[in-house]
Parts: C-alpha cells; structure tokens; sequence
C-alpha cells in the first residue's frame, strides 16, 4: 500500500511524515528503508505476527508495510509550476490514496500561507490544484482521441465522457464523485486516466495537544473537517503531529506510557493505519513457520488462489488447496496438528474468499 501525504505549507506534513517513517524506523523490527529523500517504508504493527512468531520460534517475523510519500510543493499555482509544482503532482498518481494534512490548530508562531485557520479553505485549494492537473490530462487524452472518434464509435462514446468528466471537474467537484457510465470499456477508460481526485482522501486533522484526549470533539475545525469529509465518503483522524515527533523518539514502553499518560489508546500511525484499511477495504491474512510468520495485505473478499498469487505468482497458477485456520484457534491449540486434531483446520479450495486472521498454508503444483 502506497499513500501520499499533501498538505499546504505549515500545517504539519513534513512533521508528520518524518515522525511516522521515524518510529516506523525505530520501533519495529523491519528493516526500513529510504527509497529517497521523500520516501519512507514504515511496517504495519500487528501482534498476531508476532505471537505466531514466539509459538513457531520462528527466524523472522515480517510485517505488512505501508510506503508513505512525502508530496512537497503543493502551494497554490502547483498545476501550473509553482512551488515544485508538476514533478510532486506526478509522485501523487502512484499512491493508493492521499491523505490530506489539515491545520486545525492556532499558533502565532507558526504563520499560516493565507494568513488564518480556515481547513475548508485550505482543503479547497489543494483540491482545485489537483482538479486542474486532471482536467489537463483530460484534455490531453481528448487531443489524442479526437480524430478518430469520428470513425469510431467506442472512441466518440469516451470523448463524450472525457468532456462530461472535464465539464464536472470544472464546477469544483473532485472525479470520485463522477458517475462514470455502466459500460465496460468506459469503466476501464476511466481507471487508465489514474485521476488524483478519483483516489480516496483520509484527512488528518491536526490539532494541538490539548485536542488529543476527546479526539478533537470540540475543536471547531476539526467538525467542519468531519462534515466535508461525511459527505465526500472521506476518512479522518485526529493527530498532533507535534506530539507524533515526540512519540517517534520512544521505544515501545516508554511509547505506551506516554500515550497512556495524555489519555489516548493509539498513536497517530495506529490511527492512519486503521482508516486507510477501512478506506481501501483491506485486511491480512498470515503465513506462519520456523522460517517466517508473515502479515499479507489483501482486498475484503479476495478468494484462496489470488491471496496464494500474493505470495509468489506460481502459487496463484498451481493452486489446488488452501489449509486454513483462525490465528487464535492456531494460538490457543499450541501447533497446527492440534488444531487438526480439534477440527479447527479448513481445507478449502478456488471459491473459498480469505479472512482477516486467517492463517494459510497453501498447496500448488506448477
């Protein structure tokens, strides 16, 4: 999973970034890496791996991972070059989905690009900026597909659309929202133009600390951040990506504590997490042996071959059968064998849709 964070200019993002790849870094036993300067892998924490790990004394214990991309240069005027302009609004296309860093605290000291604390406001102008790119690419594919329209009618049928698409963008409205036409090829069509407006947004409210401990319940900002986002089908979580930098720097216990002490359950890593599974509709199932107990992420509702195709190709091609069982049944029976011995082990086959916890041990033949 590939997620990319966008934000006008001091609000927190790059605080934010840099404290969620930092204890991505340091807390978790994954070797992390920096593809470049804006680019930071971060394992997704998930104790069932681990408690696998501890029954199997297994070598190595590898979690799912979410790739977090910094996107800089998104100021007002970005789709036509200013700031770093087009070269990060390229970087956007690649991820799974945005999340939005929104300023919801006041700060004197920390002086906002339009001169006060309006979220709806800023939401809009990254917005239009990413609206105006799309209608670009838009434009670009209508130049390309003109001509030949008049000779086919596949073709007329999509530059119709395209000019449909280019007329909705145009009223301020992001592609998500856009009723593309129940037709194969426009469908199709339409996920190639890879629109950033078509992709799912989670908002991070930022707040100050005080915020924290009812969740930004009674900050204003962050009601106007949750209305918005109610209606557009958006996530939102409520950070203090001050606080997240500090919660960075602790190992484990030290992080437990301090989360306990400022009355909160999870930190904002956790939290994202969370939300961008419910927004993308995913969820793990696990491998677990001497060798390795492994997170995978898949869709809600991927069937046995296509997770199997998740590990190595040749597994999805030579699928003959999945040996299932829940990680808890797993855990509380002490081995496999036990847990076979009670039942508890499923063997299923090519229509069997996998589920979150589910630990598989697949059969193929290529």
């Amino acid at each position: 999973m590939k997620l990319g964070i966008v934000g006008l200019p001091n609000v927190g993002k790059s605080t934010l970034f840099n404290s969620l790849t930092k204890a991505g870094a340091e807390s978790a036993n994954y070797p992390f890496c920096t593809i470049d300067p804006n680019v930071g892998v971060v394992p997704v924490p998930d104790e069932r791996i681990v408690k696998l790990g501890e029954l199997y004394h297994t070598k190595k214990v590898t979690p799912a991972v979410i790739e977090f991309v910094d996107i800089a240069g998104l100021v007002k005027g970005a789709s036509k070059g200013e700031g770093l302009g087009n070269q990060f609004l390229a970087n956007i296309r690649e991820v799974d989905a945005i999340v939005h860093v929104v300023r919801c605290f006041e700060d004197s000291n920390v002086v906002h690009v339009d001169g006060s604390i309006d979220p709806l406001r800023d939401i809009e102008t990254i917005d239009l900026e990413l609206i105006f790119a799309d209608i670009e690419v838009l434009e670009r594919r209508i130049a390309k597909q003109g001509r030949a329209a008049n000779n086919d009618k596949k073709i007329a049928k999509e530059v119709e659309m395209l000019k449909e698409l280019i007329a909705y963008l145009e009223g301020g409205k992001r592609a998500a929202g856009f009723e593309v036409p129940d037709e194969e090829d426009l469908q199709k069509a339409f996920k190639e133009y890879n629109l950033l407006t078509a992709k799912p947004v989670i908002y991070a409210a930022n707040v100050a600390e005080d915020d924290l401990a009812d969740d930004g319940a009674n900050n204003e900002h962050v009601k106007k951040v949750r209305e918005h986002a109610a209606a557009e089908g958006s996530e939102v979580f409520v950070i203090c990506a001050q606080i997240e930098q500090e919660i960075a720097e602790l190992d484990d216990d030290e992080k437990a504590m301090f989360l306990e002490d400022l009355g909160l359950k999870e930190s904002g890593l956790d939290k994202l997490i969370a939300a961008s599974y419910r927004l993308l509709g995913l969820m793990s199932f696990l491998t677990a042996g001497e060798d390795e107990c492994r997170a995978w992420t898949i869709k809600i509702g991927t069937k046995a071959p296509q997770a199997a195709g998740k590990i190595h190709t040749d597994f999805e091609r030579g699928f003959i059968k999945a040996e299932v069982v829940n990680y808890k049944d797993l855990l509380e029976q002490g081995s496999l064998a036990a847990a076979r011995e009670k039942g508890l082990v499923g063997m299923e086959g090519k229509d069997y849709v996998v589920k979150d916890g589910d630990v598989i041990l697949f059969g193929f033949n290529v």
